[in-house]
């Protein structure tokens, strides 16, 4: 701990990362300014309120507003510890180039507020290397404070790495009980780090040089992905061969040393679809089988729309229920998510005959506009629609009773309704096994 005194935090990005860490800080008595690009956002979380979706966060965000442990700003103001929390996308080159833009002018704000004494820690998933960069950019911009790795005398800041791992809709959870690497640019920069994280993380903290850290984020979730793209693989064979690929996992998993995934209708969310591209792109010619990994599990996508859509083609006419729209289950975060994907590939090709039920989501995303589908809930599906076509296995789906789906033509990607008669479709072999 630093002693009693507790310091004055700045988060830069406010999102699904940023405001629940913002927030878990403000907890713990450390007064924090969270930094926004957006108005809007600022002046929702001043407010008490919060622009995302997020068990429990709504009650900790207005507490500690209330309390005048949090505030939001879009203008930096000088802090002892900076946590970076911004998006790292790829270019738009259409070859997976990690773009550390977002992360470099973040910095480029933090730099302008520095003082000897500070810590600035980056959270954003990155390529390794990036928090070597960032330092370097604030050196530059720095000239009158000493950084850790530029100077033989004692460094005026300490930098580090420390990633996130955390599922959505148990965020604030994990936040705080999971264990965190910490990776210092120098070990003094990771003792510095650790004794901040310690004041609300429960999990171990685990102290490191940045560039290992960087690679650990990137490693756990390729490790994920090429897991699943495994399941996936074995689903379409499933598929070719006309077998049950659930029965075959359950039983292959009877075995005492494996442990296949479930499959689904491919990969999304923020991480385990992006995070592998980071390692593909730092060795390209050293990473066949991550590479193969993400082509899988994006083929896996276009082969459930070609599956779904052999399958309304074979039922003229029938209207037609897309169950998800989210990359997980009970979870309003949509981003790389397959099943979007997977539904609005169906509203392009067949208009107002598709239906989306997705409990979680206001209104269907824009790419929906102008395809003449419509957002409808699961009574009505199940009262109007002959063809479900589940894409995601939120918890209100699974407990659908088969008396609810007798005489109805399923497609379950997920396997959630084990029970479903099969239907013999164009020698397609629905309840299609994917």
């Amino acid at each position: 701990m630093m002693g009693d005194v507790k310091p004055d935090v700045c988060v830069v990005g406010l999102g699904y990362i940023g405001l629940p860490t913002a927030a878990i800080i403000a907890r713990a008595g450390c007064k924090v300014l969270g930094l926004d690009v957006s108005e809007h956002v600022v002046d929702t979380i001043n407010r008490g309120e919060i622009h995302i979706e997020e068990v429990d966060l709504d009650g900790l965000v207005h507490g500690v507003v209330q309390r005048g442990l949090l505030r939001a700003s879009t203008q930096i103001a000088p802090s002892d510890v900076f946590v970076i929390a911004v998006p790292t996308p790829f270019e738009k080159d259409g070859h997976h180039t990690p773009d550390i833009s977002y992360v470099l002018a973040a910095a480029t704000q933090v730099a302008a507020v520095l003082k000897a004494g500070d810590t600035v820690i980056l959270e954003s998933t990155s390529p390794v290397g990036t928090t070597e960069q960032m330092r370097d950019l604030m050196a530059g911009l720095r000239p009158d404070l000493k950084f850790p790795g530029k100077t033989k005398e004692t460094p005026d800041v300490s930098i580090a790495y420390c990633p996130e791992r955390v599922l959505p809709g148990r965020i604030l959870e994990e936040l705080t009980n999971n264990d965190r690497s910490i990776g210092g640019i120098t070990p003094r920069c990771a003792r510095k780090a650790l004794a901040f994280y310690k004041r609300f993380v429960r999990g171990t903290c685990v102290t490191t040089d940045a560039r290992s850290a960087e690679m650990t984020k990137l490693v756990e979730n390729a490790y994920r992905d090429v897991n699943i793209a495994f399941a996936n693989e074995l689903s379409m064979v499933a598929d070719r061969m006309g077998l049950d690929v659930w029965e075959v996992i359950r039983l292959a998993n009877r075995h005492p040393r494996v442990n296949i995934l479930q499959p689904g209708p491919g990969v999304g969310g923020h991480c385990i679809a992006v995070d592998p591209w980071f390692i593909v792109a730092g060795a390209p010619d050293e990473t066949p089988l991550i590479r193969t990994a993400r082509n899988v599990n994006d083929g896996k996508m276009h082969h459930v729309v070609a599956k779904a859509a052999e399958l309304v083609e074979a039922h003229p006419g029938v209207k037609v229920a897309c169950l998800g729209l989210a990359f997980k289950a009970n979870i309003d975060d949509f981003r790389e998510s397959p099943a979007r994907y997977v539904a609005a590939s169906l509203a392009r090709k067949f208009g107002s005959r598709i239906n989306v039920v997705e409990p979680y989501a206001g209104q269907l995303p824009r790419e929906f506009e102008g395809t003449g589908a419509v957002q409808i809930d699961l009574d009505t599906a199940l009262e109007e629609c002959g063809v479900l076509i589940v894409l995601v296995d939120h918890d209100v789906f699974k407990v659908v009773p088969l008396a609810e789906r007798s005489g109805k033509v399923v497609y379950d990607t997920r396997g959630i309704w084990p029970d479903q008669p099969g239907v013999d479709v164009a020698g397609a072999g629905l309840r299609l096994a994917s």
